[in-house]
């Protein structure tokens, strides 16, 4: 339907309509539509105009409203303006009734305080007898109520005379009064004396089933209350409007001050559980672990409270929420008392640790939540006591070891024999190495105490690398020592055998830590596989390890122990053939291989002598799994020296005349048979394939020139890391050495690749 301009319905015109004869045929269509769109007018006619009505009537029901209303303020009007001219009137007469007024009650009240004081005594007297009947029932103590009653009117009318001469500012009769009063006093004390015992006894009273008693002080305690609140309330009100309080000196009786019996009840529960707390403090250094059970009372407390206080105390009390603050107050002082403290021990941190979840679990089987009690009855410090806890352990571990080695470390420099021992086997032994794994042990057991895996996995990490640094100091110490012997004095020399000794027992210690014989893995005081039984000790704890950590961390960890055990072991025994030979064989070994010396004396023969008095001397002292150590130690240490000292003497040549290849060749000879003996399998698969060195060298010094080359490719491709300065020396002890006979060497060494792989023995030998 289309709209006009200005809002209406536009109409089209008949000529537009109606064009052709054809379109009378459409009249019917037409007339239907003006009839629709007549009918739309009428209904936005009949609409507009029910609004504008409804509006009217509004309007008009509006305006005799407000002509109502102005006609009551006219009324009210009046009515002010008739009072107004009677206060006039009224008014020149006020202060003479306001004068007969203050004289009525100053009257009234000085007869008022004079019949008080004149019962006060009397009064006293009898508040005395119902208290002291009261102490002949203790249970029940019927006249609590009345007493109560009676020693709340005295204390109000005291505290009002005394009042009084406090603002008339009349001291003079102030002690008069004091003394008169002074009575009240003793009964007042024995009425605090009663409902101090009361309240110190209150659950006692509650689990016995006197509800009576405990009804009777809650009664008491809510009166109190109430004359607390009141008393407040009119101090708050004269602190905020002190120009009022001079105009308000009527003798009006009622509490005056504060008395606080619900806070002194409320006091009295909180030392009533210090107290009980301290009975347990004993008990609970003793033994940390038992902290739940000698708590027990503090549940049983809440529990009473919870069945049996909350229906004599008022609602608006919830006293068992009250005492749940109270209690948690108090745990969280008492544990966090330890937290704190310097003194602390190891059980006791567990102790406290431990108990935090159980608290919460008992709590909420009385249906307290955690979100109820608040703060943290820890203060959510449980990773830090377990922190401090293992740092503790590790802090104590690495003290203990590092006096441990302090106390080797002086041992060993001053060579002590009482350091050394023999085990069962007759093997030397250090005496701490039993003592440091008994005290792995013990600390492996404060850690699986803590029943967590945090904890055990950290000592035990701890345990690993302090174990290291141990290995470590060894192994520096040792070498250290034995660099000494360079260049021996006297006094070293007599020190010599000592260190042996020493050397030794340090060793069999290394192989003592992986030595897994059966008969020894199940004993925990058996020098024997301690590093086996220090792992599965771990697996064994009531809290284990995680498994991830056991088959990760820990597996990595003790094998690079047992690794390094093993290579001490190896260097322990390295350094005591290292002394032979800076000892024994300095003068020996200069005469290796120089014209007139070598040829006439028998050095490997001698040496390979006191290589068997020292096995013989020291077979019996030494750990079976080391003898083969020290005999390869010796086959190496000696074919180096044999070979460095070709390069290292001077004046050494080998001519074609001389016999020099079979002098080699008794050498090896004497060696290979003194290291036959000793051990075939070792000799066979280890220390012969080494010694085929020296046949690699006698072929370089006897072929012929031009056939050196193929040697020297030979024996790189056997020792990938031969040294090429060694060689080149070794060539020049030649008689009839060239330079193109070292130049054609050089050129093999650059075309020789040689598979890389362990060092070998050559490696070892160089030109100095």
């Amino acid at each position: 339907m289309a709209v006009a301009a200005d809002g209406g319905i536009a109409v089209p015109r008949i000529p537009d309509l109606l064009r052709t004869p054809d379109d009378l045929e459409k009249l019917a269509n037409l007339k239907a539509d003006l009839v629709r769109r007549k009918a739309d007018v009428d209904a936005r006619l009949r609409e507009g105009l029910s609004q504008h009505l409804e509006t009217t009537q509004n309007g008009m029901s509006t305006l005799a409203e407000g002509q109502k209303l102005v006609e009551q303020i006219k009324e009210e009007m009046k009515s002010i303006h008739d009072l107004c001219e009677q206060a006039q009137a009224i008014r020149k007469d006020f202060p003479q009734i306001d004068y007969l007024a203050r004289v009525h009650r100053n009257f009234e009240a000085t007869r008022a305080m004079q019949a008080g004081l004149d019962s006060f005594e009397r009064d006293c007297n009898e508040v005395m007898g119902l208290l002291e009947a009261d102490e002949r029932e203790e249970e029940v103590q019927p006249n609590l109520l009345e007493a109560h009653m009676k020693i709340t009117k005295l204390r109000d009318f005291r505290d009002e005379a005394l009042d009084q001469i406090t603002r008339a500012k009349d001291e003079s009769l102030r002690h008069t009064l004091e003394d008169w009063f002074a009575p009240l006093e003793r009964a007042i004390d024995l009425f605090d004396a009663h409902i101090g015992a009361i309240c110190m006894n209150v659950l006692t009273l509650v689990q016995q089933g006197n509800d009576g008693l405990v009804v009777r002080l809650a009664i008491i305690l809510n009166a109190e209350e109430k004359n607390d609140e009141r008393v407040r309330a009119l101090l708050d009100a004269q602190k905020d409007h002190q120009d009022l309080v001079s105009k308000f000196t009527s003798f009006i009786i009622g509490p005056k001050s504060i008395r606080g019996y619900k806070e002194k009840f409320l006091k009295a529960v909180e030392l009533v559980l210090q107290e009980k707390f301290k009975d347990i403090q004993e008990d609970f250094a003793a033994d940390p672990e038992r902290l739940v059970k000698l708590t027990k009372f503090f549940f049983n407390d809440l529990n009473t409270v919870k069945l049996g206080m909350q229906k004599l105390f008022p609602k608006k009390w919830k006293i068992l929420k009250m005492y749940v603050n109270i209690y948690h107050k108090t745990m969280r002082e008492f544990l966090l008392s330890y937290a704190d403290s310097q003194d602390i021990t190891p059980p006791q941190m567990l102790g406290v640790v431990h108990y935090i979840d159980p608290y919460y679990e008992r709590m909420a089987k009385l249906g307290i939540t955690q979100d109820e009690i608040t703060p943290h009855v820890l203060d959510n410090r449980e990773g830090d006591l377990v922190r401090e806890y293992r740092n503790l352990i590790t802090s104590k571990l690495g003290q203990w070891i590092d006096r441990m080695q302090v106390n080797d470390r002086k041992n060993f420099i001053a060579r002590t024999s009482d350091a050394i021992e023999q085990d069962i086997g007759g093997h030397f032994r250090t005496k701490t190495l039993g003592d440091m794994w008994r005290m792995l042990h013990e600390q492996t057991d404060l850690a699986g105490s803590s029943r967590r895996e945090d904890v055990v996995e950290g000592v035990m990490s701890s345990m690993c690398s302090a174990l290291k640094l141990r290995q470590q100091q060894w192994e520096k110490l040792i070498t250290e020592e034995v660099d000494k012997y360079k260049n021996p004095t006297p006094e070293l020399m007599e020190t010599m055998q000592p260190l042996q000794e020493h050397l030794l027992a340090i060793a069999n210690d290394q192989i003592a830590c992986v030595d897994d014989s059966p008969d020894m893995v199940n004993d925990i005081t058996a020098q024997a596989g301690y590093l086996t039984r220090f792992r599965d000790h771990f697996s064994q704890l009531e809290t284990p390890p995680s498994s991830r950590f056991l088959s990760t961390n820990a597996a990595t960890e003790v094998e690079a122990l047992r690794d390094a055990y093993v290579d001490l072991a190896t260097h322990a025994m390295a350094a005591f053939v290292k002394l032979i030979f800076m000892v024994d064989f300095r003068t020996i070994t200069s005469d290796l291989f120089v014209p007139n010396k070598w040829y006439q004396e028998r050095a490997m023969e001698q040496m390979v002598s006191t290589f068997d008095d020292y096995i013989s001397d020291y077979h019996g002292v030494l750990h079976p799994s080391l003898r083969d150590i020290l005999i390869t130690e010796i086959a190496d240490n000696l074919l180096i020296t044999y070979l460095t000292s070709i390069t290292r003497n001077k004046g050494i040549k080998f001519r074609r005349q001389d016999p020099f290849s079979a002098r080699f060749r008794d050498d090896v000879l004497a060696a290979f048979d003194f290291f036959q003996k000793q051990n075939p399998e070792v000799f066979n698969e280890v220390i012969k394939p080494n010694w085929k060195a020296v046949n690699y060298t006698v072929q370089l010094l006897e072929s012929d020139k031009t056939a050196v080359p193929g040697v020297y490719e030979a024996f790189k491709r056997d020792f990938w890391d031969l040294q090429l300065g060694w060689v080149e020396t070794v060539l020049k002890t030649r008689d009839e050495w060239d330079r193109n006979m070292i130049n054609a060497v050089k050129r093999t060494a650059a075309a020789t690749y040689g598979e890389r792989g362990q060092e070998t023995v050559m490696g070892k030998v160089t030109v100095k």
